[in-house]
């Protein structure tokens, strides 16, 4: 009985230990920013607009790709754009650039402490940021605040279903997005409380009053499926995606993607098509 109680306090003891280094390095491993070379700013897009954000005393980078002249609209729609844990802001303008061509302004908005921002990233600096880079877009007069679009991918669909928590939006587009990061704990065998970032999605998709494109891969790796449809059941006015992908690789073809996206756009009024 002795040695019993024994491998039990130690086996507890251990397991103590394993829930308090997970607790403290988490944010290391949900925000790998130090694995990502940062190159030096240049202007990857004609008429790229860099806007700092002051977040909490940091410099925050964020860019702004105005719609194309020969599509621009006066006030005009607007993505604002939050990309995976993995990446940073430069790795997206060239395939973004379609949403100008669309007639869309684009606000890709960096996170705290990523590429050439200062700061430290979670839950809170990053809402924090995406308020700030969201009511400096308000404030322009070439945009129209009736149609501001929220799209995430991954690790940004949390970012974006926090923003659209606080401020209104009129549409919003998860690509490749979980349900909850506390959904993942059990991967950890730690209890979901230790998640110090919960980003609970799903919570604010259920009462999301705007359309809510949901984008998935059908064999994502990182992020089960069943996230997404988790996602898609859960909206009031959801459109679900699927594509014969993983994680890294949706969507598979972006020639059909930019179609799709067109199809969402036009059928809600952000564009017209003709």
């Amino acid at each position: 009985m002795n040695l019993f109680v024994k491998i039990i306090s130690w086996a507890s003891s251990f397991y103590l230990i394993y829930c308090g280094l997970l607790f403290l390095l988490q944010r290391h491993m949900m925000f790998p920013r130090y694995m990502i070379d940062v190159p030096p700013y240049k202007s990857h897009v004609a008429g790229i607009e860099r806007i700092w954000l002051d977040v909490g005393g940091h410099k925050v980078e964020s860019w702004y790709m105005p719609p194309m002249v020969n599509h621009r609209m006066k006030p005009s729609p607007v993505v604002i754009f939050a990309h995976g844990n993995g990446e940073i802001i430069d790795f997206w303008p060239h395939e973004l650039q379609q949403f100008n061509q669309l007639g869309i302004g684009t606000l890709l908005v960096e996170y705290p402490g990523y590429g050439r921002s200062k700061g430290a990233p979670s839950q809170k600096s990053i809402t924090e940021t995406f308020i700030k880079a969201y009511d400096i877009l308000l404030a322009r007069k070439d945009i129209d605040p009736s149609k501001i679009i929220l799209f995430g991918r991954s690790l940004g669909g949390g970012a974006v279903c926090a923003l659209a928590d606080k401020r209104p939006s009129a549409a919003l587009i998860l690509m490749s997005t979980f349900t909850s990061a506390r959904s993942f704990a059990s991967k950890y065998l730690a209890p979901s409380f230790l998640v110090r970032d919960p980003f609970d999605n799903l919570s604010v998709v259920g009462t999301y009053p705007g359309p809510i494109l949901v984008i998935h891969g059908k064999f994502d790796e990182v992020i089960p499926y069943s996230h997404g449809n988790a996602l898609y059941k859960a909206a009031m006015q959801g459109k679900l995606i699927t594509y014969n992908s993983g994680h890294n690789d949706c969507p598979p073809r972006w020639d059909i993607f930019w179609q799709d996206m067109a199809t969402f756009l036009t059928e809600w009024g952000f564009i017209s098509v003709g």
